[in-house]
């Protein structure tokens, strides 16, 4: 009885009895009016309204836009057409002069790695011609076994010019480089080489093209022959690899500087 009465209670607190003597219809619209909004429901409609509003200046504004050029002169709308052509020209030249920009940035990105690349071969070209690389390629090894002693040093010195005038690239004598200044003197019972003192046998590492540095030391009269009369014994062997592999030192001129700047 208790619970009942207590639900009676709390029915009665939510919906207070429409006062007596009023119609259904009176007491639908006392029902709906004034409406409980809550604030979810709110902040949607003044969004809505928001939005309707600015929907409905857009339609003004194009409206009042399409008014203005169907009311306006031939004179004036030529004019505007004349402009839109000329902004269009512009971006045009715009757009092809920073074409021509990124061309140009492509290309000098291109020289410059290509100028890069050239360096880097010269550099490695004038390592192998000063002795400072190592260097490998098709070419000859000639041995001079010199079991009297007999072989000179001016002899090795013919053989190191026959073998440039024939197309020499590198060549190693006995772990020596041989370079532009290379000079042989008698040393003892052996030969130096720029001052370092080698022995016999005598092996000469030549990187060239094997067809023209072979005959050019067999050559009637040539290297190989006065060797041999010296009761040398001459062996030259042709090979599709050589390797130069002794250096020298890089060394500073103490007079001579570059001309250009």
């Amino acid at each position: 009885m208790r619970g009942s009465a207590s639900g009676a209670a709390e029915d009665a607190d939510a919906a207070p009895p429409a006062p007596p003597g009023l119609t259904g219809r009176q007491r639908l619209v006392k029902g709906l009016w004034p409406p409980r909004l809550t604030r979810a429901q709110l902040i949607v409609a003044l969004l809505l309204f928001g939005l309707g509003f600015g929907l409905a200046v857009q339609v003004a504004s194009n409206s009042d836009g399409d008014s203005a050029l169907r009311g306006a002169r031939q004179e004036d709308l030529v004019r505007i057409l004349d402009e839109l052509d000329d902004r269009t020209q512009r971006l045009e030249d715009e757009k092809a002069g920073l074409e021509e920009q990124r061309d140009e940035l492509e290309n000098s990105s291109d020289q410059a790695e290509e100028a890069r690349r050239q360096t880097a071969e010269k550099e490695r070209q004038l390592g192998i011609l000063a002795g400072t690389v190592a260097a490998q390629g098709p070419g000859i090894t000639m041995t001079v076994e010199d079991t009297k002693g007999a072989v000179e040093a001016d002899m090795l010195l013919d053989a190191v010019q026959e073998l440039r005038a024939a197309g020499a690239e590198a060549i190693q004598v006995n772990g020596v480089r041989v370079v532009a200044k290379t000079y042989l003197t008698e040393s003892g019972n052996g030969v130096a080489v720029d001052g370092n003192k080698i022995t016999a046998p005598y092996r000469f590492k030549v990187i060239g093209k094997p067809q023209d540095l072979e005959p050019a030391l067999n050559i009637p009269g040539g290297v190989v022959q006065t060797l041999e009369k010296e009761q040398a014994t001459v062996t030259v062997e042709r090979s599709t690899k050589i390797v130069v592999d002794a250096l020298r030192a890089a060394k500073r001129p103490d007079y001579a500087r570059s001309s250009s700047r």
